[in-house]
């Protein structure tokens, strides 16, 4: 690989001491954080001129780096928009006497979100248009919209500058006209009360964390919203929902290990809400309800893989709580939808999905059953509860999605919708495989495999290999019409199912966070191994892909193994971990305690953040080609955690190896809006790969 690139920028050094538990440590590229970080987030203008400068000359040698692959990046927009269906829509949902969907239209970066008369699909409702309300906009994105029980109004929210923090507004339905908005700093869902009068909504802080729920009577000023409920704990954040029936406005407070609902009934929406049952620490729950008995989906009385509980509406408390599915090691139960005659639940097991749907008058419950080696399901949560009907998607590494609506009492399955690729796929073409590698202590990871049936497996293939491993966030062995750009260039394509994340059941995450950290990395060293040793590639050959947690991921296993890797894609990486942990006032520090540990207050958590976090183990020594990006407005990984990283990779590391940063000033954690724009960033670090495996 050659390029002709000017000389890469050199962030100053001015460094700054810290010292906690008698430990000193000291960081020569703390001053790349804005002190007033916040403001930025909210008016990315205002970036210090100094730091905005070291941001655009990284992001100028990046630019003239990928230069001369100009024609190859260009080539990989066609190809990955060529296999996206412009026009495409989602299947109707059904709600009384309309059915909501939302829909693309050729040559547009947003949706639209519509209606039709449930028996009459042909006369269409425009509701809200993303095109004409990102006109002008530099980033653009809708959070939530929702439509009212009554079908009369709709209320939505925009982000425009990916901090997050939302704008939240209402529509009337039948004239189109703005009747309610802007109401700043909103976050995630918006919920209606039964009146069509009424929304729930939750506001983030100054430090961007969700913390309060608050109540808007239509028409009325903001500044009187009632505070229906506000978390003290900076610890734990705050999001809505409501139940299936929409009797109930749900109120969660959750930190990655414990959380607690109340209840508002959604025909009293000036109601205090009601607690289900108080929080435990450890203890995770939510509720789902039919009539007055509540279905409770916990991991309490140590069920690490979760169970089922029912327990009265009237005495909602821990002590009511009774066995409905009991818990079963190794069948981890991810999720519960509850219809008026059916319970619904999808599980893991054995590392892959299943649906399992129960009658509740007979108590007979059967699986949905699905035979290739590595496939994924999810569930689609509809707006009606009295229906016989769950909507489902199924796909694979090799088969496009597809939407089926499923009929609970017959057993039957009706394709509603096969995802499109204009281009062209026959899954003949490809080959998808389930592999197992044996990590460092004997656990086996699984690794799901992807490549086109005519690339040989001697050993010679490029390959890239994906890993996340945090959260208890399962990756799943789904369809991607990106992806397709580097296995028709003969590249195989893995994913490594590793500890952190829930791919093998609740336990499988519990091994990779905390104390246990460092399991994570070692998995994804294994499954590289075992990939070189299956001669589905080669030592050397490797591309690493991760993203924020994800990119942490990338950063260790860079400092740890770096011979095994050609390349590293790290997207919005999360490397700066001890220092992050140890800043109570950052969006995530406080939520995320019980994932990394507590420095502040616990040596032995700071030791092993220490031992392992990526930028503080940077050392003098060969690193691969590495591409990293951020987003200026990111709340979840600061753009400072990679503009740090890659400084001191850049004065500390041995080797003649592209190093880049990317940072999107125009965006936050999930990089440039608009689904067309979006792909101009995934051919940047495409290229990058490609031009590292000498593929161009």
């Amino acid at each position: 690989m050659s390029a002709s690139v000017s000389k890469p920028p050199a962030a100053p050094q001015k460094p700054v001491t810290a010292a906690l538990h008698g430990i000193a440590r000291s960081d020569d590229y703390a001053w790349l954080k804005d002190t007033e970080w916040q403001r930025v987030m909210r008016e990315p203008e205002t970036l210090d001129p100094d730091i905005r400068a070291y941001l655009e000359a990284e992001n100028a040698y990046t630019d003239a780096f990928l230069a001369p692959y100009k024609t190859l990046r260009e080539a990989l927009v066609a190809e990955m928009r060529g296999r996206m269906k412009e026009d495409d829509s989602s299947v109707p949902a059904p709600d009384g006497a309309w059915a909501y969907y939302r829909r693309y239209v050729e040559g547009g970066e947003h949706p639209l979100y519509c209606r039709v008369p449930r028996d009459d699909q042909t006369a269409e409702v425009l509701l809200l248009d993303g095109n004409h309300e990102a006109e002008g906009q530099a980033y653009f994105q809708i959070g939530d919209c929702e439509h009212s029980h009554d079908h009369r109004r709709l209320a939505y929210t925009l982000d425009l500058n990916g901090s997050e923090r939302y704008r939240l507004f209402v529509r009337d339905i039948a004239t189109g006209a703005v009747i309610d908005g802007p109401i700043e700093d909103a976050h995630g869902a918006v919920i209606w009360a039964a009146d069509g009068e009424t929304v729930f909504y939750t506001v983030i802080d100054e430090n961007q964390r969700p913390y309060q729920v608050r109540r808007h009577r239509i028409g009325s000023a903001p500044e009187g919203d009632a505070v229906v409920y506000e978390e003290s704990d900076p610890g734990f954040f705050v999001d809505l929902g409501e139940s299936e029936s929409r009797r109930f406005v749900m109120i969660s407070a959750h930190d990655h290990t414990t959380s607690e609902v109340h209840l508002i009934e959604a025909a009293a929406p000036e109601s205090e809400p009601r607690l289900v049952a108080a929080r435990e620490r450890g203890i995770e729950y939510d509720v789902a309800l039919r009539g007055d008995r509540l279905f409770i989906l916990t991991n309490a009385d140590g069920a690490t893989d979760f169970k089922i509980m029912t327990a009265p509406l009237e005495t909602p408390q821990r002590a009511a709580w009774r066995d409905w599915l009991p818990h079963e090691a190794g069948t981890y139960v991810r999720a519960q939808l509850l219809f008026a005659g059916h319970h619904v639940r999808l599980e893991r097991v054995g590392g892959l999905p299943r649906i399992v749907v129960t009658d509740l008058e007979s108590g007979v419950a059967h699986t949905i059953a699905f035979e290739e080696e590595a496939y994924d399901l999810s569930l689609l949560p509809g707006y009606e509860f009295e229906t016989e009907t769950v909507r489902f998607v199924y796909s694979s590494m090799t088969t496009p999605a597809q939407t089926f609506d499923y009929d609970m009492r017959t057993r039957t399955r009706t394709l509603r919708k096969t995802q499109e690729v204009p281009s062209g796929h026959d899954p003949a073409d490809y080959v998808t495989r389930r592999l197992t590698a044996a990590s460092h202590d004997g656990a086996e990871v699984p690794v799901s495999l992807l490549h086109r049936r005519a690339t040989p497996l001697d050993g010679s293939a490029p390959l890239l290999l994906y890993g996340y491993g945090a959260y208890g966030h399962a990756i799943p062995a789904a369809f991607s019409t990106n992806r397709l750009s580097l296995v028709d260039r003969g590249f195989v394509y893995a994913i490594a199912h590793i500890r952190g994340g829930s791919d093998c059941g609740y336990g499988w995450y519990l091994d990779g966070k905390l104390a246990k950290k460092t399991n994570t990395f070692a998995d994804f060293v294994a499954a590289a191994e075992h990939l070189i040793a299956e001669r589905y590639t080669a030592k050397g050959r490797i591309a690493a892909h991760g993203g924020s947690a994800g990119g942490m991921l990338m950063g260790a296993v860079a400092n740890q193994r770096p011979d095994l890797f050609a390349s590293i894609v790290a997207e919005v990486p999360f490397v700066d971990v001890l220092n992050t942990m140890c800043d109570r006032d950052l969006p995530l520090t406080p939520p995320e305690w019980p994932e990394w540990g507590n420095p502040i207050e616990d040596e032995d958590a700071y030791r092993t953040i220490a031992a392992y976090a990526p930028y503080e183990n940077v050392t003098a020594k060969a690193y691969p080609a590495i591409f990293a990006t951020a987003g200026l407005t990111d709340p979840r990984v600061t753009y400072w955690e990679p503009a740090k990283w890659i400084a001191k990779l850049r004065r500390l590391k041995t080797d003649g190896n592209p190093l880049l940063l990317h940072t999107n000033m125009e965006a936050g954690h999930g990089g440039a809006s608009g689904r067309f724009r979006r792909l101009v960033e995934v051919a940047m670090a495409y290229a990058f790969v490609l031009a590292v495996a000498g593929k161009t």
